[in-house]
């Protein structure tokens, strides 16, 4: 059994995002972090969520698979390169925003705007959008290749969230299924 730990971006994801989807059919399974700052992330603040969230799912279940959004994608880096050691079975990082892009949202999250990709200690996939207006595709995929993730182009999505019209995003069950079963 495997459990996720849910890391939304900005203000969480709403009841239409796959994220919240995802969530609700897995039940006990699933772990959403919450910080104090979901409006005004604090780059710390998001990583001892992710932490606390980790600690949580671990006890459930020792194969954690962290499952993030935008900004999230940042936090999970983050919290992941203060803790390498601690297991964990992979990271789908859907829609990582371009920290040095001009949509970056640096008034409000301005520590994230100097966030770094490094090589993850675990299985990762990035997966983009070939028109999110917060990351263009080859900055997507040179993140890939900093973080040592595979890369996927999800086509035409916008920024991979509710606007989006995903839904339960079947298409990303099936990428995520892909970075579980390595």
């Amino acid at each position: 059994m495997v459990a996720y730990v849910i890391i939304p971006g900005i203000d969480g994801s709403d009841e239409q995002h796959w994220q919240t989807l995802w969530e609700r059919r897995w039940g006990a399974a699933a772990v959403r972090i919450a910080p104090a700052s979901w409006s005004a992330p604090d780059l710390d603040d998001w990583v001892g969520a992710v932490q606390g969230a980790y600690d949580d799912a671990s006890r459930r279940d020792g194969h954690v698979v962290l499952v993030a959004h935008s900004l999230g994608c940042w936090a999970a880096s983050a919290w992941l390169d203060a803790n390498p050691s601690n297991p964990v079975g992979g990271a789908f990082l859907v829609a990582p925003p371009d920290p040095r892009g001009p949509a970056f949202p640096r008034r409000a999250a301005p520590t994230f705007a100097e966030v770094s990709a490094r090589p993850l200690p675990c299985p990762a996939l990035v997966v983009g959008s070939a028109d999110d207006p917060y990351c263009t595709p080859g900055t997507a995929r040179d993140l890939a290749t900093r973080w040592k993730a595979r890369w996927h182009l999800a086509g035409a999505c916008g920024h991979l969230n509710s606007a989006s019209g995903l839904g339960s995003w079947p298409h990303g069950r099936e990428l995520l299924h892909s970075l579980t079963q390595q």
